[in-house]
């Protein structure tokens, strides 16, 4: 891995057309008769088509299914169906037009079938269409993707996944690179062992072409083959030749080119500051993964480099004051530091960064280049917790002089805060998944930047126009630096291209113009028109992530110019997914990294069913389908009307990396007086809220003052006591996305996004387990994904559904859920029209620093008599009320008496500590 940058373009055609077992050929009621992946790639460019023709072999209409897995960098661009010789394309729009569509089918009571979502390379594009008796069906999707040089190749991922052995199953890839290829070599699981033999590949100086023809037979007998055909990768990986440090520079139907490369340079001496997070999120796994990364990279660094370890939780510790030589003395001490690095505390990055700045600054820069690498897991939640606060000081006090680059570490990271912080200081931002292989991960993004070559790289080109990025703070070996853009008028005699970068010890300039002659196929296409706008469109995304106000409307609207007219699906743009008249339509919407799609409610129950039997509607009709829904409320937002006594620190951040659980035995309650409320929260009362009623704001009369304030409604939730009659309960505000549970010894953590209304519970409920086992329940179904296969029940049948590690088990509307040691069941509930999830633990997880309220034991306490109740809970007193709520925790939902306490006083912290921006 030490040798260069890695380029994925991952292509995975995959047609899921599923039922409860695989069947065989003679009883299955489809057929996929063709499946072909066609990729081909000229000047680094990708553009690949997915084709899948599928038969109805029944004589009665059924709904067919399209299911593709793309590369996460790369945009959908064309998709169609043909049934019967009639075409049907998709239309690219803006998000917000197809949006209102979707609002107002959902009006109508009608839904679709997309999702999308976010794997560690891969996004998913699903559409359905019924299909007439005995007739056939033909998919076809486009996407486009700029492969990335990394540790000196680029690669192209194709993962075939068609669900059946099928009889005409080809991938065929084309390359033609006109500096010509270097080497080519072909990898992954469907390369071994008999499937080599169905690989041809001929490589001729500048093309290369890869064809991979499975017999059909042979697709059920590989090692990762069975009924339901192949499953695995085709890796084909290549670079190009570089015949002048240059590079190389291609034009076309005005546009241009230019990929820059250089090899033959001396490497610059490295200043490295290593800023590590030791807080309590990070016990267990990912901080051994830290450790044993950070000691090979101690390993790696070079004698006339220069580095420190800060590592950081809610202080901040240097291993030595200033940077010291990379020199045998320095790394052994540096190692037993870093063995010692031990998970405490909270998060205050703001100290921890600023402090690895004030290092760098402090250290001469001359003939030497400055980096500054950022891991944590989670959100800043001491200290400095104001994330725009955050962004501005650590701007400022970088300056511009040298790169951050911050890694986000597991699923539960506020990334767009990271990724944010990285752009606006010449980094990047990458997510580091907590798999297996993470310390890996951590291992390859340190090579891509250990060995910087140039420094202050400005790209020039003299009668060049509407270019993309050309200043570039560093240039590493084994990545590439990429500059597009337009020749007005065609004029290539005027054009010419410089670059001037600082090198380890002086100045360097190099300096070409256009060929003169080119190959009339170079010259006919418009792929690096399409590679000028799909960089311009990247780049602008990155741009706007930095801005605010008008600037970044303008930038917004500049890139969804380009989108609309190269038909790209991006976060501004969405593909309304047109269908046969009577059929609904579906739009596919491009998720944001990290984000969690709400899955199709199309599909039936019984495990993998993906073909649906569906009349044909004869009436016309539209729907489409948001992929993602509503983002959860802000957590500011939820608290309108509350003040920082009231529990809610000012600036609190909207994710609990750190927090306790909320989550109780026993339910949702509804308040019966307006005492109890006055206790919990002392600065206002609320009238009293039946658990019948509708979701309503109350105007309510404070204690404290004459106005009258309105206040969001709130939840009553119970918690456990020991050796006592009454239990405790409490009320935290609706419409709050939560950490439910946390097990980092088994890597466990369940997270919950409440409803909107006061009488309901939570709406989605997600459970991950590894990095590889996600559940997530809503009140349509249930979807478990473990990487390899995504399986979908509704709430009807009963299911016994078993992994090794993981059982599922659903019966009479409740999900019992048992993982390691850990089992919660999930009820569904129905009242007054709404529907609802309430999680109920059975069995606690065992091991140490479980975080959540179901972890601990019951509450033990002592009533206090006096003038007001009291109970003395952990040796302090606390003022209660007795109130009573319904218990959630049994089907029969019984009304319960309670003491009613504040939240803080029942969660022993802030509601902010528990709240999460993403389940």
């Amino acid at each position: 891995m030490m040798k260069g940058v890695s380029v994925g373009v991952g292509l995975l055609g995959l047609l899921l057309a599923c039922v409860t077992t695989a069947p065989t050929d003679k009883n299955r009621d489809w057929d996929i008769y063709s499946f072909h992946i066609n990729s081909t790639v000229t000047s680094r460019y990708a553009t690949t088509i997915i084709t899948s023709r599928v038969a109805n072999r029944i004589d009665q209409s059924q709904e067919i299914e399209f299911h593709v897995k793309i590369p996460k960098n790369a945009f959908i661009s064309k998709f169609k169906m043909t049934i019967e010789g009639q075409t049907y394309d998709g239309v690219v729009k803006q998000k917000e037009e197809a949006q209102q569509q979707y609002t107002q089918a959902v009006s109508r009571g009608q839904s679709a079938g997309i999702v999308s979502s976010v794997g560690r390379t891969l996004e998913e594009f699903k559409t359905s269409v019924t299909v007439a008796a005995l007739s056939k069906v033909t998919f076809e999707l486009t996407y486009e993707e700029l492969l990335k040089r990394r540790m000196g190749k680029y690669e192209l991922l194709i993962h075939a996944r068609p669900m059946q052995p099928v009889a005409d199953f080809k991938i065929d890839v084309y390359i033609n690179e006109r500096p010509g290829i270097h080497f080519l070599e072909i990898t992954g699981g469907l390369s071994t062992k008999a499937l080599a033999n169905a690989i041809t590949k001929t490589h001729a100086s500048s093309e290369a072409w890869v064809h991979f023809y499975p017999s059909k037979e042979l697709q059920s007998q590989c090692e990762s083959c069975g009924e339901q055909g192949l499953n695995g990768d085709l890796v084909i990986t290549y670079d190009v030749h570089r015949k002048t440090s240059m590079g190389d520079l291609h034009e076309s139907e005005g546009y241009f080119v230019h990929h820059f490369a250089p090899s033959d340079l001396p490497r610059i001496p490295k200043n490295l500051v290593f800023i590590i997070d030791r807080s309590g999120s990070m016990h267990g796994r990912k901080m051994e993964q830290t450790r044993e990364a950070l000691l090979k990279i101690l390993g790696d660094l070079a004698e006339d480099d220069h580095f420190g370890l800060i590592t950081f939780d809610s202080s901040v510790s240097t291993w030595r004051k200033e940077l010291l030589p990379a020199n045998q003395d320095n790394l052994e001490a540096a190692k037993s530091f870093a063995r010692n690095i031990h998970e405490r505390g909270a998060t205050d990055i703001n100290a921890a960064v600023l402090e690895g700045t004030a290092m760098l600054n402090r250290h001469p820069q001359g003939g030497s280049v400055s980096l500054l690498i950022l891991l944590t897991d989670g959100d800043p939640t001491t200290g400095e917790t104001n994330l725009e606060k955050i962004h501005k000081n650590i701007k400022e006090a970088i300056g511009k002089k040298f790169p951050l680059y911050c890694l986000g570490f597991g699923m539960d990271v506020n990334f767009d805060f990271l990724e944010k912080m990285a752009l606006e200081n010449s980094g990047v931002g990458r997510r580091i998944y907590t798999d297996s292989d993470a310390a890996l991960q951590l291992q390859g993004f340190y090579e891509e930047v250990a060995t910087p070559l140039l420094t202050d790289v400005q790209m020039i080109y003299l009668g060049g126009a509407n270019l993309t990025q050309t200043n570039f703070s560093q240039y590493y070996n084994g990545s590439e630096i990429v500059v597009a853009g337009q020749i007005p008028d065609n004029n290539i005699e005027m054009f010419t291209a410089e670059v001037i970068a600082i090198s380890k010890s002086n100045r360097v300039m190099y300096s070409d113009t256009l060929p003169k002659e080119e190959p009339i196929e170079a010259r006919s296409d418009s792929h690096i028109q399409r590679l000028w706008a799909y960089l311009t469109v990247k780049q602008l995304l990155d741009k706007e992530v930095q801005l605010s106000g008008k600037e970044k409307e303008k930038v917004k609207k500049e890139a969804l110019d380009l989108c609309m007219k190269y038909s790209f699906v991006t976060p501004f743009t969405s593909m309304v997914v047109t269908k046969p008249q009577g059929e609904d339509s579906q739009v596919a919407h491009k998720p944001k990294e990290g984000e969690k799609p709400i899955r199709s409610s199309r599909v039936i129950s019984g495990s993998r069913l993906q073909v649906l039997k569906h009349q044909v509607n004869s009436h016309p009709a539209m729907a489409v389908q948001d992929a993602y829904g509503p983002p959860p409320m802000a957590v500011q937002d939820a608290y309108a009307g509350l003040s920082p006594k009231q529990g809610l620190r000012e600036n609190a951040p909207q994710r609990g990396d750190r927090g306790k659980g909320i989550m109780s035995r026993v339910g949702l309650m509804r308040r019966t007086n307006d005492h109890a409320v006055q206790k919990s929260f002392p600065d206002f009362a609320m009238a009293s809220l039946d658990f019948n009623d509708p979701p309503r704001a109350r105007a309510t009369k404070t204690t404290m003052r004459t106005t009258t304030t309105t206040v969001s409604p709130l939840r009553r939730f119970l918690l456990p006591a020991e050796g006592q009659a009454l239990p405790l309960c409490y009320d935290i505000p609706v419409a709050l996305s939560l950490r439910l549970l946390l097990d980092p010894n088994n890597e466990l953590s369940m997270n919950g996004q409440l409803g909107q209304s006061a009488s309901a519970g939570y709406r989605k409920i997600v459970i991950h387990y590894r990095s590889d086992q996600h559940i997530e329940l809503d009140t349509t179904g249930i979807t478990f994904n473990d990487e390899q296969n995504t399986t979908y029940f509704s709430w009807s049948p009963k299911i016994n559904h078993k992994t090794d590690s993981v059982s599922l088990i659903l019966r009479d509307k409740e999900m019992d859920v048992t993982i390691a040691s850990t089992r919660v069941v999930i009820m569904l509930y129905k009242r007054n029209g709404i529907k609802f999830l309430w999680p109920v633990l059975r069995q606690r997880p065992t091991g140490d620093n479980i975080i959540g309220i179901m972890a601990h034991p019951p509450v033990a306490y002592e009533e206090v008599q006096g003038i007001t109740m009291k109970l003395k809970i952990r040796d302090k007193e606390v003022d209660v009320s007795r109130d009573s709520a319904v218990d959630l925790s049994v089907r029969s939902t019984p009304t319960v008496a309670c003491w009613l306490m504040p939240l803080q006083s029942a969660l022993q912290g802030e509601l902010a500590d528990f709240t999460i921006t993403q389940l």
